[in-house]
């Protein structure tokens, strides 16, 4: 019997190819499709060898799949997506897909939250994996130490990044109410995705719901620093475990006496009354002490031997795009960060801070979020960047999808940084920013690039300009 054929329209989106890999390791022929398919997810499939066609058309439903996968960035007018209405095609939604492909029989530990999501998924699958628990996962980044987004095992644990984001042009609701979770963690809430969600109040009310599909067996990891976390906890019906930092008395996991080095943290965590240990992790900042206090109650939840806990946070590498370094070129290091909300710009440059101190900040920012491009962020960014010395802004993505009047205003933002003495920069496009930095940076200077896109491969072009200008003349 011929295995079950799916076929997955967006293949090319990070989610999309990494759900691929995991239904080929079910053992399920994947085939798809997208407009463009960029490295690293091009590479990735013609690893699997997992077949694509670039470019939507009927004739890629041939032969006949048993069921479509359509992704959540596929809408009406798609013509292969109206060949599938048009032919009455079995489809379906990404997590849908996996709930029903993979959840119903494993112990989910599904991580939700505005901020903090994939490297706390990372963090705690390895963690599992360090007690020798074997998880299966799905992250939304390449975890460094699996080299991969994604893994499949015959195991009971799957360990799932839960997004709040939309599940396809037929379900609006978040992808994250189709997970099943036994273990959720909800790592901190801020109103993000104006996109999809109206106002603050439907964006709490999605998770709220998240976690009021936790079985009573279950159990809710909250992070109570967040004043919205406390508030959608109350729609639990397992058992809460709030965490943070400091002496809460409200607080069932906590992190004191942290030690930020800028090769790590070392911190003590308590479990109760009771002190669990003190750690060492490679991560910097107190939002990745939230991150690890987080991990470690879920993992601590279904057994986890501490002592393996701990050399796991010991021996974690973090995640592709999270103060990734990318290069250094004539002593100038450039790092590449996902951050875009106000509040993740504001701890990520913080963090940076702290791991190299003394060192010249550069923060070169792309606003290209939906939120990120709203007017009313404005304020939130003229205060996110306080610990970087100079500042380059870049133009909205795709502006014209923006009403002048509602969206945020790049040069009256400079403006803003520079009325507080801050040395700030519009500079609107990749290679101008590269031209115009390249001879700017010197020795020592340390570049973030934020942003939740590619940002134009800046990243690359920057670096092979800066080996151009330091490289030493033959003699």
């Amino acid at each position: 019997m011929a295995p079950r054929h799916y076929h997955l329209i967006g293949i090319g989106g990070t989610a999309m190819a990494s759900l691929a890999g995991l239904l080929q390791a079910k053992g399920y022929r994947v085939t798809g499709s997208d407009e463009r398919v960029y490295p690293p997810t091009s590479e990735l499939l013609a690893r699997l060898g997992i077949p694509y066609a670039e470019g939507y058309r009927p004739e890629n439903l041939e032969p006949r799949p048993d069921i479509v996968v359509v992704g959540n960035a596929i809408t009406r007018g798609n013509p292969e997506l109206e060949t599938v209405l048009d032919r009455k095609l079995r489809f379906a939604s990404a997590p849908a897909t996996i709930r029903e492909e993979f959840l119903w029989e494993r112990h989910v530990l599904a991580v939700a939250g505005t901020h903090g999501k994939t490297t706390t998924t990372s963090l705690l699958a390895w963690l599992l994996e360090a007690a020798g628990l074997e998880p299966s996962f799905l992250i939304g980044g390449v975890a460094e130490n699996f080299g991969s987004s994604f893994r499949l095992r015959p195991t009971r644990f799957f360990v799932l990044e839960a997004d709040e984001y939309d599940s396809a042009f037929f379900d609006k609701g978040p992808k994250m109410w189709h997970y099943l979770p036994d273990t959720a963690v909800v790592t901190n809430v801020e109103f993000d995705h104006a996109d999809i969600y109206r106002d603050e109040i439907a964006y709490r009310f999605a998770f709220a719901r998240f976690v009021h599909l936790v079985p009573r067996r279950g159990r809710v990891i909250a992070g109570w620093e967040s004043a919205a976390v406390r508030d959608i906890a109350k729609a639990a019906l397992a058992p809460v475990e709030p965490f943070g930092l400091g002496d809460g008395r409200e607080l069932v996991w906590r992190a004191t006496d942290l030690d930020v080095r800028p090769e790590g943290t070392r911190f003590r965590v308590w479990h109760g009354k009771q002190e669990w240990g003190t750690v060492e992790t490679p991560l910097v900042g107190e939002f990745n002490v939230r991150n690890c206090l987080a991990a470690i109650a879920a993992a601590a939840s279904v057994g986890a031997d501490p002592e393996r806990l701990r050399e796991g946070l010991r021996t974690f590498r973090s995640v592709k795009r999270r103060m990734e370094v990318r290069g250094e070129a004539g002593g100038v290091l450039v790092i590449d960060d996902f951050a875009h909300h106000p509040t993740a710009v504001r701890e990520t440059l913080r963090a940076l801070r702290q791991r190299y101190p003394g060192r010249r900040l550069v923060a070169v920012f792309e606003p290209r979020s939906y939120t990120a491009q709203r007017r009313e962020m404005q304020p939130l960014y003229a205060r996110a960047f306080d610990d970087a010395d100079v500042v380059v802004l870049a133009s909205l993505f795709r502006p014209e999808r923006y009403d002048a009047a509602t969206a945020l205003d790049p040069q009256a933002l400079v403006e803003a940084w520079r009325a507080e003495g801050r040395e700030a920069y519009y500079v609107p496009t990749a290679d101008e920013i590269v031209a115009f930095l390249a001879p700017r940076l010197r020795p020592g200077d340390v570049v973030a690039v934020l942003s939740n896109g590619d940002f134009g491969g800046l990243h690359d072009k920057l670096l092979a300009r800066l080996r151009e200008r330091f490289v030493t003349p033959a003699t």
